[in-house]
């Protein structure tokens, strides 16, 4: 498995109304980072304040000039879900996650095992 190359896709693929936040995100940026909470209405994420409607993309993604890579302009305060992506190697296929090499589809349990533990600093603590 790679590391990630910032392709993007996962921001461009779950920028728009496929995520969503907690209430303790929200009242943190609603406290500390007004220009994220001014894209939540009604508990929902990623809403224009200009039009009211659901952006189809992330606000604080960007391209980078003259790069197919992309930046997260709030990467720190970033969305929860935002930071346990990818989850699943099934996930990753889908959505064609530039992460995945073809000796990872020999054996995906192990490429689980490599993704675990590659994220195991961004996914909350499991416990058994």
């Amino acid at each position: 498995m790679k590391d990630c190359n910032q392709c993007g896709k996962c921001c461009l693929l779950y920028g728009g109304g496929d995520l969503s936040a907690s209430d303790r995100e929200i009242d943190l940026w609603e406290e500390k980072r007004p220009e994220i909470f001014s894209h939540v209405s009604e508990g929902k994420i990623w809403i224009s304040p200009v039009t009211g409607k659901q952006m189809v993309r992330c606000p604080w993604l960007r391209r980078l000039p003259k790069q197919n890579k992309y930046i997260c302009r709030i990467y720190y305060d970033r969305p929860e879900e935002c930071k346990h992506y990818p989850v699943t190697i099934n996930q990753m296929l889908r959505d064609e996650c530039e992460m995945l090499e073809a000796r990872d589809l020999l054996n995906r349990k192990k490429a689980q095992k490599t993704l675990d533990d590659i994220m195991a600093d961004s996914r909350p603590a499991v416990i058994r």
